[in-house]
């Protein structure tokens, strides 16, 4: 691992080990027409069936990750889709409709974190609890010693991710565990693109300093 992460580079730990580049991601899903994204708006059913449907999973892990717990991750799920549902008319059809929902949920998480009866978990959650986790515990080898390794390092990065504040791992989540550009990021947290840009890169300064010497070549851990 190199001794400190780039700018645009996540370090070698935040790369799935089957090669992709959002680690923890589920498989891209075929996106909602601009039909179906009209109908959402006049919030009818089919239409907001087919919204949760598609983004459910993607909200539930971003939220999950936000907030540390499952309980609360799946509470404050329920209420982003009904403050979907609740503000339909305000989505735009001619753009994918993921940074609109991500930002509504990191909203969500925001009034929690500010709520003063949550307190988030620093403890570390078994890698199975997450959602999305399972797609980079492995290297395809089906190898028990190389997927207890893979399982090891992803949890070293979990851990990593969590204790950054929350100004750098919110970035972090967001860029290389949702795919957001560092424009929409600017977006869903009401700063400039290049404070944007500047949050993601000391995010990484740190996890690089917090995970040296921690994992070792090809991202075991030694």
């Amino acid at each position: 691992m190199n001794p400190l992460p780039g700018e645009t580079h996540p370090p070698s730990s935040l790369v799935s080990p089957q090669g992709g580049s959002s680690p923890g991601a589920l498989p891209a899903r075929p996106g909602l027409s601009r039909e179906q994204l009209e109908a959402v708006r006049r919030r009818e059913p089919d239409a907001l069936a087919a919204l949760f449907e598609r983004y459910f999973d993607q909200i539930f892990g971003l939220i999950h990750r936000l907030l540390g717990e499952r309980a609360a991750a799946e509470d404050v799920t329920q209420d982003v889709f009904l403050k979907v549902h609740r503000a339909a008319e305000q989505l735009d059809a001619a753009r994918d409709p993921g940074p609109w929902l991500t930002t509504i949920a990191y909203n969500a998480c925001r009034d929690v974190w500010r709520s003063g009866a949550y307190r988030m978990a620093r403890r570390s959650d078994p890698v199975d609890d997450d959602p999305e986790s399972g797609v980079t515990l492995t290297r395809g080898t089906h190898d028990p010693e190389d997927d207890a390794l893979a399982s090891e390092r992803e949890r070293l990065v979990q851990d990593a991710v969590r204790a950054l504040p929350e100004a750098l791992r919110v970035p972090v989540l967001l860029h290389d565990y949702q795919g957001l550009s560092h424009q929409e990021i600017a977006g869903v947290l009401g700063i400039h693109h290049a404070a944007a840009r500047k949050r993601y890169s000391r995010a990484l300064t740190a996890l690089g300093e917090r995970l040296r010497g921690r994992l070792g070549e090809g991202g075991d851990a030694r």
